[in-house]
């Protein structure tokens, strides 16, 4: 896992509960904390620093990273606006993922082994399906991400998990329909 996720889910956890908060998740997950932006990491470490999160907060992994996901998407338009420049929607921002945006972010930060998705828009054009493979198995993250970018655009997206790999399932499958 890239450091810059590392990163992200520092800032989320200092912005909303505090430095003594992620002290402590650091703690509780037996980490260093020390990540820099382009650094390898464990993806072990995620997956400890998510579990101490969700002990601490009384949530769920799950609930962590959808909650990170949508944390994080703001501090990424902060931090890369030319990701989002282009974009006048959500569902163009998260439709560009495979062709635009995980490119650049191999660009900035080589090696990083980035999720694939799959999309399929119905034809009233307020449905996408959106199938998600990774063998990390996070696509309460990707969720999230989905929801944070529908709420810097303004718009209200509800979400449904058809299938998961975190139950049993292949690959993913989630059902994004827009608002407005």
């Amino acid at each position: 896992m890239k450091g810059v996720v590392f990163n992200l889910l520092e800032e989320a956890v200092l912005r909303e509960f505090g430095p003594e908060t992620w002290e402590d998740l650091l703690d509780d997950a037996d980490v260093s904390g020390a990540y820099t932006s382009l650094g390898n990491y464990s993806d072990d470490e995620i997956v400890a620093l998510v579990a101490a999160a969700a002990s601490k907060l009384g949530m769920t992994n799950g609930e962590v990273l959808r909650w990170f996901g949508q944390r994080a998407m703001p501090i990424l338009r902060e931090r890369y606006p030319a990701l989002f420049e282009n974009h006048s929607s959500a569902r163009s921002f998260i439709l560009s993922v495979n062709n635009i945006i995980h490119p650049e972010v191999r660009k900035l930060y080589s090696g990083a082994s980035c999720p694939f998705f799959h999309f399929r828009e119905s034809e009233n054009g307020r449905t996408v399906t959106m199938g998600y493979e990774s063998s990390r198995k996070m696509c309460d993250l990707a969720h999230g991400f989905v929801k944070g970018a529908a709420k810097i655009f303004c718009e209200e997206v509800d979400i449904v998990h058809h299938t998961c790999m975190n139950h049993g399932a292949d690959r993913c499958v989630m059902e994004m329909q827009w608002a407005n």
